[in-house]
């Protein structure tokens, strides 16, 4: 224990520059699920919707989909995208490789895809539970599928998806701290580089570890107050 307090208590570990290391890795963690989040929840709404179709030709590529991206770890989703996209002849020629050539960019296609495909189910999951009486009232009404789907099921269902979607948000926070091994220096890299410079790795990692606490807790919170707003007509009065 006193090994450990001391390490804490080297000054050499926390300097303005290696602070400042700890805060460029807390921007890109943050850009990187940031990112991921937003336009994964963006394509699981459509495939969602899509999952739910009783026709075969709709509903089986998406199952494919989902099947393999939550099937398979996310650290070899990364790898094949970071390093097998190098093997298709003639990409480094091409425009593409704009996009292939430096790490954000795979590691940002390999969280999209990873957590497009648990939200999709999420999602589906959330629309198959709405309740019948509600769909037979807007039948009754006139409404149209579409019409149906985007004022009763989707509200409905985003508002029983939340707590399950919050897991999903904070497990994409953590999973991303794999991004350090294709060379992106997030929070998880910068700790890594710091343990590298002092041979520390106690302090390095404790610390990047209370910032991971910290995140998660005020996701945790964030999701708290939503799902308290969007259950208020619930809520005993």
């Amino acid at each position: 224990m006193d090994a450990l307090i001391a390490l804490l208590e080297n000054n050499d570990i926390f300097t303005p520059r290696t602070l400042l290391q700890y805060w460029g890795g807390l921007v890109t963690t943050v850009q990187l699920v940031f990112l991921a989040l937003l336009i994964g929840g963006v394509l699981a709404v459509p495939l969602a919707l899509m999952r739910t179709s009783s026709k075969v030709w709709i509903n089986g590529p998406v199952w494919l989909f989902t099947y393999v991206f939550r099937g398979t770890p996310l650290l070899i989703q990364l790898y094949m995208i970071y390093y097998g996209v190098t093997l298709i002849e003639g990409i480094q020629e091409s425009i593409w490789w704009v996009i292939f050539e430096g790490a954000f960019y795979p590691a940002l296609i390999a969280f999209v895809l990873n957590t497009a495909a648990y939200t999709t189910e999420i999602f589906r999951g959330a629309i198959v539970a709405t309740p019948a009486g509600e769909i037979e009232a807007a039948k009754a009404y006139g409404m149209g599928w579409w019409k149906r789907t985007r004022r009763i099921v989707l509200p409905s269902a985003f508002r029983r998806a939340i707590p399950a979607y919050s897991n999903e948000v904070i497990f994409m926070l953590h999973a991303s701290a794999i991004a350090s091994v294709v060379t992106i220096i997030d929070l998880l890299g910068a700790a890594r580089n710091i343990y590298a410079q002092f041979y520390a790795p106690f302090p390095a990692f404790i610390f990047v570890g209370c910032i991971y606490l910290v995140l998660t807790f005020g996701i945790l919170g964030i999701f708290k107050k939503i799902e308290k707003h969007m259950l208020a007509h619930l809520q005993p009065r």
